[in-house]
């Protein structure tokens, strides 16, 4: 027999992984600013709505790669 949605939905797992709420953490305490993150393979994708705040977290490559794993990319897109 095929199983319901709201079974399938009931044993999803929501929580997000550590490093995504790092820097999610990281540049709402430091910029005051709201930012998307996703993971994609091997590198994870943050979101920011403005060039400044991109500009601005470029400098700050370190302290978020610190934040993360070794061997995954940050790569920071305006959106």
């Amino acid at each position: 027999m095929s199983e319901s949605l709201h079974d399938i939905l009931l044993r999803r797992d929501d929580t997000e992984p550590p490093e995504i709420a790092a820097i999610k953490a990281f540049i709402m305490h430091r910029f005051n600013s709201e930012a998307s993150v996703a993971i994609k393979k091997n590198r994870i994708v943050v979101g920011v709505r403005s060039a400044a705040l991109a500009g601005s977290l470029r400098m700050h490559m370190y302290e978020l790669q610190k934040l993360v794993k070794h061997g995954v990319k940050i790569s920071i897109q305006i959106i």
